[in-house]
């Protein structure tokens, strides 16, 4: 078996024109490993070839960490979605030689698992099936959807161990920057482990109080994360100042929603000591380099943010044991990717505490050891 070392370059990006119509985009396959990669494709206006590159690289990092074999991959659509149907269309014929040669791509933001059924038709891909490998016994939707959570999971596994090698034995307060299917998966999981959400940010600002009643504003959330503002409880403090997220009095940030959100020139402003990045590229380096400047503790994204990715990866690796029945099959999904997401949480700090710099790197290096073995 080989293992493509991660590089700075990626190993190969496709730019796409469209076949049989026109899309605007790129397919960055960041590495190889045993012929496979993978990655969710991501449609924004304004997504370039170097923010998909970025997130291929992440995918690396994250399948690497875990000790998935399988290599990282990203594929970028620049539209605002107003033909969806055409588009993912065109999409699925351009990509298909991709997909049928161990490329499998799914989904990101601006993509939804609808969008995912139209490109795979389209390029008539069916991952239960592959070339040297077993079939699948289910299909991709009865094996995925059920998953949904287990981003959100993992993230809020990560901050469980992260407060608990902090010392942290009281309850935390708790800010979710972004209210869509990940971050409302971790401030419920938070809760129920017995920690207090006192902020959360949506696309229209930042809600606030001593304690917010998670379910209740989960009821008054459309699928795009958006709370209404007219079904709030009373005694919220609403906000629509950019970032005013950051100035909310808490213990534990969660960054899940858009890219660098989390920047130098808004680092200052953080009042939480632990941040856990639940989107991707959630922070850039710098912001990185000041939180750990400060004292403060941050769990990058290719260590909490595996959920998603990884329970897809499982099963195009086959690693998932599909006889079990569909509920004892979730579990084991979710107690692996909390197994992971603990392990190299742990192993990050403890690299922290021991010498100054960013820990990442060797932890990646230690880990990529592992997989050649």
């Amino acid at each position: 078996m080989s293992v493509v070392e991660n590089t700075q370059k990626p190993a190969f990006t496709v730019h796409l024109g469209g076949s049989g119509g026109a899309v605007n985009g790129w397919v960055v396959v960041d590495t190889l490993v045993d012929g496979l990669a993978m990655g969710g494709t991501r449609m924004t206006t304004g997504v370039t070839e170097e923010e998909v590159a970025g997130l291929a690289r992440d995918m690396t990092d994250k399948f690497t960490l875990a000790g998935l074999r399988i290599g990282g991959a990203k594929a970028g659509i620049v539209s605002d979605g107003s033909d969806r149907e055409q588009t993912f269309r065109t999409f699925g014929r351009t990509v298909k030689p991709l997909l049928h040669g161990g490329i499998h791509l799914g989904i990101d933001m601006g993509v939804t698992p609808a969008d995912r059924a139209v490109f795979f038709d389209e390029a008539g891909y069916d991952p239960r099936f592959r070339l040297g490998a077993p079939d699948m016994p289910i299909d991709w939707r009865t094996y995925y959807e059920p998953l949904i959570d287990c981003t959100g999971h993992g993230v809020g596994v990560a901050a469980l161990t992260a407060l608990e090698a902090r010392g942290r034995t009281e309850a935390a307060r708790v800010v979710v920057q972004g209210f869509g299917a990940v971050g409302r998966a971790v401030a419920r999981f938070l809760e129920e482990h017995g920690h207090v959400v006192v902020g959360i940010a949506d696309v229209r600002g930042t809600i606030s109080a001593d304690r917010l009643p998670v379910a209740d504003l989960i009821a008054v959330t459309d699928e795009f994360g958006r709370i209404d503002r007219s079904r709030l409880p009373q005694g919220v403090t609403l906000s629509s100042e950019p970032d005013a997220w950051l100035g909310v009095e808490a213990d534990l940030l969660i960054l899940a929603a858009q890219k660098y959100a989390l920047t130098a020139e808004n680092a200052h402003r953080l009042r939480a000591g632990l941040v856990v990045e639940g989107a991707n590229l959630a922070s850039d380096a710098a912001a990185k380099e000041k939180v750990a400047a400060s004292g403060g503790t941050l769990v990058p994204g290719v260590i909490a943010n595996i959920g998603g990715a990884a329970s897809a990866a499982l099963a195009v690796t086959r690693v998932v044991p599909f006889e079990l029945p569909a509920d004892a099959r979730k579990a084991w999904v979710f107690d692996w990717v909390g197994d992971r997401v603990r392990k190299n949480t742990r192993a990050l700090l403890e690299i922290s505490d021991a010498r100054a710099g960013d820990p990442l790197p060797e932890l990646l290096a230690s880990r990529r050891r592992d997989l050649l073995r």
